[in-house]
């Protein structure tokens, strides 16, 4: 299988996969969408009772969960969509507009 190219901005058309061509199976971790969020949530440990229902809800899989304890976020992924804030059943997770 052909794998495909690395797409940046020096990248021209020509070396560009053409439309309707899927080379390589698509995953979200290769597209790190963190760069569009304009709100983020932020993670409070210490009001955080690890019950991990933020983890199964996050669409990006950007709260890391590692040997049974959630982690802080991975930016890189997080949109800021904000919906581990409304499961988080401890207020552990606020939004905040996001100052890149």
């Amino acid at each position: 299988m052909k794998k495909m190219p690395e797409i940046n901005e020096s990248i021209n058309w020509k070396e560009i996969t053409p439309g309707g061509t899927v080379y390589e199976a698509a995953y979200s971790l290769k597209f790190k969408t963190g760069d569009w969020r304009s709100i983020k949530p932020v993670f409070n440990e210490e009001k955080c009772k690890q019950c991990l229902l933020c983890a199964p809800v996050c669409p990006d899989c950007s709260i890391p969960v590692v040997a049974g304890k959630r982690l802080d976020f991975n930016y890189d992924y997080c949109k800021g969509c904000g919906i581990c804030a409304k499961a988080c059943p401890f207020d552990a997770i606020e939004i905040v507009k996001d100052e890149k």
